[in-house]
């Protein structure tokens, strides 16, 4: 299989969240997708923004959105985000009984269907509901909290799905968030993943949208033929 040209998702969670709209112009043009981190104070510790802020900056760009959905009780919430919307919609594998079930209600919504994978959950046991999925979500670090160092051994989880998406011939993103910079993009690209969610090299960076076309070129430069 060929690899699938990079996508890079600027996360807003690193943005400036007086100037949300003008943050998510800076990067169109360079960037793919817009990520936008859900966060509950449940689910985990952080809270961050919800449904009502992405309904208002959806019509200020023409980005896609990537929702991620660090929430309890996804099955209540994440159809809604996909009404507003969002192109892809993702959810933890953690907080939801059924995983399948809630993505066909976010695919007939007219969104992309993501199962999300944290820093201490294998992925082994979820390999087999990839047909249902249009993005697997590995998280490199810890989900939770942006700022954090990318944890390298999280890839072992990237190669596993990568092998599993090449056998299967599956239609699937394989994305990583958390650390993902200059330093360590071309890692997580050889080892498979080909959807980046880059938080603080983008909005931490003068130009945001140059650190975007810098980390599409080291994304391209090192992912291989799986």
């Amino acid at each position: 299989m060929t690899a699938a040209a990079p996508i890079i998702a600027p996360s807003i969670l690193a943005a400036d969240f007086a100037r949300l709209a003008e943050e998510a112009r800076a990067v169109e043009g360079a960037a793919d997708w817009l990520h936008v981190d859900v966060m509950d104070n449940h689910f985990v510790p952080n809270l961050t923004i919800g449904l009502p802020v992405v309904q208002s900056l959806l019509p200020a760009t023409d980005l896609p959105f990537d929702v991620h959905l660090m929430i309890t009780d996804p099955r209540r919430w994440a159809p809604g985000y996909a009404d507003a919307g969002a192109y892809n919609v993702t959810f933890h594998a953690e907080a939801c009984d059924d995983p399948v079930a809630l993505a066909k209600e976010l695919r007939s919504a007219g969104a992309k269907a993501g199962l999300a994978i944290d820093r201490d959950t294998p992925v082994e046991p979820y390999l087999d509901l990839l047909p249902s999925f249009d993005t697997l979500l590995i998280m490199t670090i810890k989900a939770g909290f942006g700022g954090q160092r990318f944890i390298p051994e999280m890839l072992d989880k990237v190669r596993a799905a990568r092998r599993h998406v090449a056998s299967g011939h599956l239609e699937l993103r394989i994305e990583v968030d958390g650390g993902i910079a200059a330093e360590t993009i071309e890692q997580a690209a050889a080892a498979g993943a080909d959807a980046f969610v880059a938080g603080t090299a983008v909005y931490g960076a003068e130009d945001p949208a140059e650190a975007v076309r810098k980390l599409r070129e080291l994304a391209e430069r090192t992912a291989c033929q799986w």
